[in-house]
């Protein structure tokens, strides 16, 4: 399957990746894995509240609603 160009991905996703902190890739890249929020508190060490906190800063930069959509927009990213 062929990704899409650059310029088809939503110019929110685009314009703020490049936003999220370190701490938010790590959440982001295991919540992409299928991992539950408490799955990704354990293997952070952090709270449940705080992987809660992470998600819904990166939906705001990446201008998403869900964390399927964030995972679509990161997943692009990776593979573009």
């Amino acid at each position: 399957m062929l990704e899409k160009p650059e310029a088809a991905r939503p110019a929110s996703a685009r314009r703020h990746a490049s936003n999220l902190s370190f701490r938010e890739v790590e959440v982001l890249e295991m919540a992409a894995e299928g991992l539950t929020n408490f799955e990704i508190a354990n293997r952070l060490n952090v709270t449940v509240h705080a992987v809660k906190f992470h998600l819904a800063s990166i939906y705001r930069k990446l201008g998403v609603g869900n964390r399927t959509e964030a995972a679509v927009a990161f997943l692009r990213g990776v593979n573009a």
